[in-house]
């Protein structure tokens, strides 16, 4: 069996689609669609995204470049593929554009190589069930007023999560920063695990002077407080705080992983899909993280990442529903879990319907 073939197609998604969610302002909403199909029928999906107006039509002349190159490649050398991928294209490798389109192809090989075997994706990574932990990341944005968290707050937990993400680092005082929390935390109950993204918004004294206080509200994890690639800074803010240190969804490739172990500076690992590389990378930093007895988050793309946090030893998975219109059926929400089928592969198909209403030249 051999890749035979592709096509790609620029989606603007469509906000109003997204439930248990919302898209704030400052994220871009647009999406590359792959289709992988092999000699032999079968058809592999992924998507490239997270990117702007301006940059999709570039991702989507990126992904279509890096397809061309592993036509005529067998689906299963998915590790091989994607050597071969930023050995060839190295010049504008590890980061940006190539690494994103490089993970999608690596997740559209998985979802061949699960429907060639009659295998779900979970399975084949490893799993012995397919669900996985998830915590609640589609409100409580950094805008929301002490109402909004009043009202979101309570509605994600009767939609079946046991744990939720909070948006901080935009008030003008460290006592408002910490009354979002008490609000939080007063309209959920103690049962309720809550995690706050700073999304590098503070710096090194603020993260320890507010992280403190924080705590007293029993804070789950405190994620990327500070610049992602100021390691030593982040090492001192882990070490001031009972609180755990979460980072690395900026991180691109497997490299800036072992620099954040060696310094210290994390006490949770978190992984974005598209920017570590796809499955296969993402596995390889599964296990860096186990071999150093951290635990590994995920981040973003709920409906493929599922498969990932099913099929290793991953802690959490983030839901964050923003491209569940792009597919007829996504995985549910069952007590606090995301639960996956039998289905081979990922179990996902296009809305072909959706598709073509949201499409762009590009």
């Amino acid at each position: 069996m051999k890749v035979a073939g592709f096509e790609t197609q620029v989606i603007e998604l469509s906000k109003e689609r997204v439930t248990l969610g919302e898209i704030p302002g400052q994220v871009t909403p647009w999406y590359v669609t792959l289709r992988l199909r092999t000699d032999d029928g079968i058809e592999g999906i992924a998507y490239a995204a997270y990117v702007s107006r301006a940059v999709a039509p570039a991702l989507k002349a990126t992904l279509d470049g890096l397809c061309e190159q592993v036509v005529g490649r067998d689906p299963f050398e998915t590790d091989a593929i994607g050597r071969d991928l930023r050995m060839r294209n190295g010049g504008t490798a590890p980061a940006g554009l190539v690494t994103r389109a490089s993970s999608a192809i690596d997740v559209a090989l998985w979802d061949i190589k699960g429907k060639a075997l009659g295998l779900p994706c979970w399975k084949l990574l490893g799993g012995s069930e397919g669900r996985a932990n998830a915590y609640g990341s589609g409100h409580l944005w950094r805008h929301y007023n002490l109402e909004e968290l009043q009202q979101w707050g309570p509605t994600l937990v009767e939609a079946g999560f046991k744990a939720m993400k909070l948006r901080c680092g935009a008030e003008s005082s460290a006592a408002d920063e910490v009354e979002r929390m008490r609000v939080l935390r007063e309209a959920v109950g103690e049962d309720v695990d809550i995690m706050i993204d700073i999304n590098q918004g503070w710096t090194v004294h603020q993260a320890t002077t507010i992280g403190r206080q924080l705590s007293e509200h029993r804070l789950y994890w405190l994620e990327d407080p500070t610049q992602h690639q100021d390691y030593a800074g982040m090492a001192r803010i882990a070490a001031a705080l009972d609180t755990p240190v979460c980072s690395g969804e900026y991180h691109y490739g497997l490299v800036p992983f072992r620099h954040m172990v060696e310094a210290r500076s994390i006490d949770i690992m978190m992984v974005d899909l598209f920017r570590v590389g796809g499955f296969t990378e993402y596995v390889k930093a599964a296990h860096l993280a186990e071999a150093f007895n951290l635990p590994v988050v995920t981040h973003l793309a709920t409906e493929l990442f599922a498969h990932a946090a099913a099929g290793t030893n991953t802690l959490l998975l983030e839901h964050v529903p923003w491209a569940f219109p792009l597919f007829e059926e996504v995985p549910q929400v069952e007590d606090g879990m995301v639960v996956l089928g039998d289905e081979p592969g990922l179990g996902l198909r296009f809305d072909e319907a959706y598709l073509r209403a949201n499409a762009v030249d590009a």
